[in-house]
């Protein structure tokens, strides 16, 4: 990931964005990596899950798999456009908007699903907060980030995350993904990991 990225035009790299292995997820041993470590961060029961930032929703796929109803936010509207044929017929939904404030009006979820987007927003404390006022009670936020590059890293620290997170969540877990490179197709040196926080 590159500092380009957080100024992307993102319509014009839908097309080729499941290319990546960790995007399209189309090689079953990375899918099923994503499928195990989402199984262990979302609710075991069927539950509303917010996938903010979804791209072409592959990882709303895999969650709606699991049994959950999914609501997917993307501001590329060539992305939703993807998303929505990835997965029509099951029971999912997408909205073109900002992820920063998703245009979801009253609607609360269990959970709010959120992969390499925080990093590029102005103001991640704000963010959150308001991420946090999406959630039911006993609801949790699930952020996958990082912090890429060698020379001028961009991205946030897990524990910066975690340190946003701990007057906003009771509880704030962290689980390092940097560390497996089934999920990314490759062995990766840069911080890769996943928050799960309860309020």
């Amino acid at each position: 990931m590159s500092e380009s990225e957080a100024n992307v035009d993102w319509d014009a790299e839908a097309a080729a964005f499941d290319e990546e292995p960790d995007h399209g997820l189309r090689d079953p041993e990375i899918r099923r990596a994503w499928a195990d470590r989402l199984r262990g961060w979302l609710p075991a029961g069927a539950a509303d899950v917010l996938d903010l930032g979804c791209g072409t929703g592959s990882l709303s796929l895999l969650a709606a798999e699991q049994g959950h109803h999914v609501t997917g936010v993307d501001l590329s509207p060539a992305m939703v456009h993807l998303a929505r044929a990835k997965l029509a017929g099951r029971d999912a939904a997408f909205l073109v908007g900002d992820a920063a404030a998703p245009p979801v009006g009253e609607q609360r979820y269990d959970v709010v699903l959120v992969r390499h987007v925080l990093w590029t927003l102005p103001d991640p404390a704000r963010v959150l907060r308001h991420w946090r006022g999406l959630l039911r009670p006993g609801g949790r936020l699930v952020l996958i980030e990082g912090r890429w590059g060698e020379v001028s890293p961009v991205g946030i620290p897990a524990d910066r995350l975690a340190e946003l997170l701990t007057p906003l969540a009771g509880h704030v877990r962290v689980e390092r993904l940097s560390d497996d490179p089934l999920l990314w197709g490759k062995p990766v040196t840069d911080e890769r990991y996943a928050v799960v926080a309860v309020p």
